[in-house]
Parts: structure tokens; sequence; C-alpha cells
């Protein structure tokens, strides 16, 4: 039985939180994105498309400086929401939030994209047909047969979320109990002698949660192939 100490159940915590926190901000914004990049035509299209999944391909690290200098305390958007809206987000959990959130955006967008194009659009066309408008086919027939890929979408951002390191540590640091999350409390064990054991421990949850994350969406889309295909 793997016993858990204070201090390790608090950078799981903080970590579950942060993960939660990212991804429930996130989802709306990334059903929006999804939808003007999945029936959306207009110029620079492909433009946006880079830049949502740019975290993706950007070293973690440069995307945490970018956050620095855009939501730092004296950054572009950081200045104004210190001094007008009391906000602070660099070295607090909220920016280790942000930061999370923006790793696990792209991940998010895409399977919900993907599940918006596998839609029949036949079957928007007979809710249009029988009256319905465009905001209520929307709610009632498009967002429900999307639904699979955005629970997909937000249980792949959660995972990311919650692995989260090079964007946190150079954002918010590694700050006990505020910013350290998993990963960050796992680079602290194994610079410090003795630290192997609690490193493994953590290393341990978070491929457990990870592995869960991926069968469980694993699983989901599966479901979804199967519903599109009787669909079709």
């Amino acid at each position: 039985m793997i016993e858990f100490s204070a201090e390790e159940w608090t950078a799981i915590l903080l970590s579950l939180r942060v993960a939660g926190v990212a991804t429930l901000a996130s989802l709306p914004v990334a059903i929006l994105v999804a939808v003007v990049l999945a029936r959306g035509r207009f110029p620079g299209r492909a433009l946006v498309d880079g830049l949502i999944h740019l975290p993706l391909v950007l070293p973690p690290v440069v995307t945490g400086y970018l956050l620095l200098i855009l939501f730092g305390r004296r950054g572009l958007f950081g200045a104004f929401l210190a001094e007008h809206l009391g906000i602070v987000l660099s070295f607090r959990w909220t920016g280790a939030a942000l930061a999370a959130a923006v790793m696990g955006f792209p991940l998010m967008v895409r399977a919900i994209r993907l599940s918006l194009e596998g839609i029949d659009p036949r079957l928007e066309q007979a809710a249009g047909t029988l009256g319905a408008g465009r905001i209520a086919t929307f709610f009632l027939v498009t967002l429900p047969l999307a639904l699979p890929g955005i629970v997909v979408g937000a249980i792949l951002a959660f995972a990311k979320a919650l692995g989260e390191f090079g964007a946190t540590i150079t954002f918010v640091s590694s700050i006990p109990g505020e910013t350290r999350t998993l990963a960050a409390a796992i680079y602290a064990a194994t610079q410090v002698p003795g630290g192997d054991a609690q490193a493994f421990r953590l290393t341990l949850v978070s491929v457990v949660i990870a592995l869960i994350a991926l069968v469980v969406s694993e699983a989901l889309q599966a479901r979804a192939r199967r519903q599109t295909g009787l669909i079709a």
C-alpha cells in the first residue's frame, strides 16, 4: 500500500484543481473556436488554425515565457488585470491553470472539431426544414451529436493539463502549496538526495491518471464512431 506525505497530497490535489479549472474554463471557448473552424469559411482561417495549434509544436518553455510577457504583473494584459481588477496570475495557482489551459486547448479544439465535421449535415438541414432556427438547431441537434467529441476533448485537455510542466514552471515557478503541481513536484524530488521514492510515487499517480484518461477517451471515440456509422 502506497502512502503519501502531506506535501505529496498537496501536489496531487493542486494538480487536480489546476487541471479541472483549466478544462472547465477553456471548454466553452474551445467549442466556439471548433465551430468556427469546422463550419466557417473566411480569409485567414489557416492562420487562425495554426495559432490555435501553436502550443503543440512550440517548446513549452517558450509558451510559458510568452505568458509571462502577456500576463505577468507588468505584462501587456497582466498589468491591466492587476491594476483594474486586482487579478494577479503570475506565481499563483490561477496562473498555473492558465498555462495548463493554453497547453491543453489545441487538443480540446481538435477533438471537438473532428466530431463536428463528422456530423451528417442532413440532420441539421432536417431540423431547419421543421422550423428550428440556427441557434435551436445548434443546441438541440449539433451539440448533442458532438457530445462524444466534446467529452473526449475535455478528457485529453485535462490529462495534458495534469502533466503540464514547462510552461507552468516558466510562468508561475514551483512554489510549494501554490504552484508546485505533480510534474513540478516530481522534478523537485529528483533534484534532492533521497527523493527518488517520492518521485516514483508521484510518477505512478501521474501514469495511472493519464492512462485512465486515455482509456476513457478511446472508449468514447469508439462509441462515437459506432454511432456515426449507424446514423450514416
